[in-house]
């Protein structure tokens, strides 16, 4: 699990100041591994903070993610930008159904993997695979 020391010191490198509020973000993309939305982690935060506005979340997420110390997964078919604190390369996986994305940590590549994978003259900055199908909850559903 990466630090949210780190996360806070690149926020103050980019001029953002680390308030409360960015605090409790950066803890809630931290401290979980269902890859929320910024609506959901508005939701999470609300009461918490009753002056946390959906604008903060989402200026604090795209900061994060500008900063390369959290992953933007995009739109896995809910309508929502998810996003992931974990860095590291792996895979993750989506129910096309009720849209629960889980990391493949067994199933990652290597960063040396990676870099043989791509034709000599190209940098890699990151990585990301997302497979799309449907959970055991929901395959009798189908």
């Amino acid at each position: 699990m990466q630090s949210i020391d780190k996360h806070l010191d690149l926020l103050r490198v980019a001029g953002m100041r680390a308030t409360p509020q960015r605090i409790a973000i950066c803890r809630q993309i931290l401290d979980t591994d269902s890859h929320p939305s910024a609506n959901q982690i508005y939701k999470n935060l609300k009461d918490d903070y009753p002056s946390l506005s959906l604008m903060t979340v989402y200026n604090t997420l795209k900061a994060l993610v500008n900063l390369g110390a959290i992953k933007e997964l995009g739109n896995v078919g809910d309508d929502s930008i998810h996003y992931d604190g974990n860095t590291d390369p792996h895979i993750n996986f989506t129910c096309i159904s009720c849209h629960k994305i889980i990391d493949l940590f067994e199933q990652g590549c290597t960063p040396e993997q990676l870099e043989a994978m791509i034709p000599n003259g190209y940098t890699i900055l990151g990585s990301s695979l997302l497979i799309h199908g449907l959970c055991p909850n929901c395959q009798p559903k189908e």
